[in-house]
């Protein structure tokens, strides 16, 4: 299936890692008969890697990000600078906020995690409040700094609520950076697990440094869960009442809502069902990777290190498919390398059931993120002083 005017249309659903890969290699070689639309809300992607970094204060947020128009130009697409809200895979359609509907012949969907405000609501009255939310990411990104003025003027109580790797990184940054920059002000961090340890999906191994560097950084860890949020205070599920100014909900990554109301194949948790393809289960014209999808054939965490991973086979299976040729299984690393920021320029890195630490493995995270920024024209400053 084309378009009237000959040309096949391909719509990229977000611009997360993956998307920015399709971006890249179409920029290195683009079929004459394509049509490529890119919709996504901001001209950059704020790199998921990095933040940690930014909130300890080791970067800034400029040299996190990676700048949308030279890849979209690159690559001869047009950028569409809104988000979906609504896809009809069978009339082949994408409905904008902006009401547009735009139609396609192919469609990926790389729309990154998301945080949906009203499931946290219900389970955390006040949340939309007073929470500040760690997605979307590029608004975190904007509100961060008024935390750290807040601690200017006074003694600051941040819970982080998540204690997954962004909930742990986000917490061990946010008391580096309020000691490091406030040292003789009384600030406390404090981690909610929610009942499981921290690192609980990690090995033994891995946890013993995790809690280890927890304890370095003074971090308060309850085995908890927030209930509510109020002026001031969380309602704790168990009853008891947290002192808190600014509440940061870390929590796991959701389904867009949107998804709800597609004809596309969900699993139980709402994410797009996708085979060994990267194609959706029930609309083969539909791929979707990262976060936003659930691979049926085979499970894998939801993590930045596969969503990286999955841009270069997508991009082939897209060309395959709009080609008429066949398809090839990508399958995911049974073992992937998981560097976990501890706040001061020093990390853990675990890969199977090893672990290390060290400042030295801080330096080889920060290595590996300004490669993978400046690799797609992001900001290619020298790595930071240790």
């Amino acid at each position: 299936m084309t378009s009237a005017s000959g040309l096949k249309k391909l719509v990229l659903l977000g611009a997360g890692h993956a998307h920015v890969q399709v971006l890249h290699g179409l920029a290195q070689s683009r079929p004459a008969d394509l049509d490529v639309t890119l919709i996504a809300p901001h001209a950059r992607q704020l790199y998921s890697g990095m933040v940690p970094g930014f909130v300890a204060g080791h970067y800034a947020l400029d040299e996190c990000v990676i700048p949308l128009p030279h890849l979209v130009a690159g690559s001869g697409a047009r950028h569409l600078p809104t988000s979906g809200i609504a896809v009809d895979p069978d009339a082949q359609t994408v409905t904008l906020a902006t009401g547009e509907v735009i139609g396609w012949d192919w469609l990926s969907i790389n729309t990154g995690p998301v945080m949906d405000r009203d499931r946290i609501e219900a389970a955390m009255p006040g949340a939309r409040k007073h929470a500040l939310f760690v997605r979307p990411i590029e608004a975190f990104g904007q509100l961060w700094p008024q935390v750290m003025a807040m601690a200017q003027q006074q003694s600051l109580h941040l819970a982080v609520i998540g204690a997954g790797a962004a909930g742990l990184e986000l917490a061990m940054a946010a008391a580096w950076a309020l000691r490091a920059g406030h040292a003789d002000a009384p600030h406390h961090v404090t981690l909610l697990t929610g009942g499981p340890p921290p690192a609980a999906n990690y090995p033994a191994g891995v946890q013993r440094r995790i809690a280890a560097a927890l304890r370095r950084l003074q971090i308060t860890v309850l085995p908890d869960a927030c209930a509510g949020m109020e002026p001031g205070q969380l309602v704790l599920a168990s009853g008891a009442r947290l002192a808190c100014d600014a509440p940061l909900v870390a929590v796991g990554a959701m389904a867009p809502p949107w998804l709800a109301g597609s004809a596309l194949a969900l699993d139980d948790a709402g994410f797009v069902a996708v085979n060994a393809f990267q194609q959706s289960t029930s609309h083969p014209r539909v791929f979707a990777a990262g976060d936003v999808a659930t691979r049926v054939d085979v499970a894998h965490p939801r993590s930045g290190v596969y969503a990286v991973r999955a841009g270069e086979p997508l991009l082939a299976n897209l060309r395959a498919a709009m080609a008429g040729q066949t398809l090839a299984a990508w399958p995911p690393p049974a073992r992937t390398l998981n560097l976990l920021a501890c706040g001061d320029r020093y990390a853990i890195a675990a890969w199977g059931g090893l672990s290390f630490e060290g400042r030295w493995v801080w330096r080889w995270k920060d290595r590996i993120d300004r490669r993978f920024i400046a690799r797609y024209g992001g900001a290619a400053s020298p790595p930071a002083a240790t």
